[in-house]
């Protein structure tokens, strides 16, 4: 019979947590380069199966920047942005424009601390850009 000490596995189990990759920390990353802000905004995972229905009311025409948390991508042409205090709004792209090319995350270049509609892109990092043809505002339904 073989007996293990307790103090034995302490070296497997520190070999363990030492080998766990780093968690990877999904904010928004705003950098400033020649008085020009650039946004880097990340992509969360697609919720398959979500027992939500996001019910769409107009939206506004521009959006603050620094409110913008992260993204989801919500269909073939339309990204979904989380907004602080628990807000979703859809941005929907130029039909040419698919948004899984943004899976990877994007960057944003509002010109005013705003993005608009209209006016800003969104920006991948395989270098492509889709301009954003309106937003819309999301609520939340349970889907029976």
């Amino acid at each position: 019979m073989i007996f293990i000490s307790p103090f034995s596995v302490i070296p497997l189990l520190i070999g363990f947590l030492a080998a766990q990759p780093p968690l990877i920390e999904r904010v928004v990353t705003r950098m400033v380069a020649q008085d020009e802000l650039i946004l880097r905004v990340p992509v969360d995972p697609r919720a398959f199966g979500s027992a939500i229905n996001w019910v769409e009311h107009k939206g506004p025409k521009c959006i603050r920047a620094e409110t913008i948390r992260s993204a989801v991508l919500s269909g073939p042409d339309q990204v979904d942005f989380l907004i602080a205090g628990h807000q979703r709004l859809r941005a929907e792209l130029d039909e040419d424009c698919p948004a899984l090319d943004f899976y990877a995350g994007f960057y944003l270049q509002p010109q005013d601390e705003q993005v608009c509609r209209g006016r800003d892109a969104i920006h991948s990092r395989m270098g492509g850009s889709c301009m954003i043809k309106k937003f819309k505002r999301l609520e939340p339904k349970l889907a029976h």
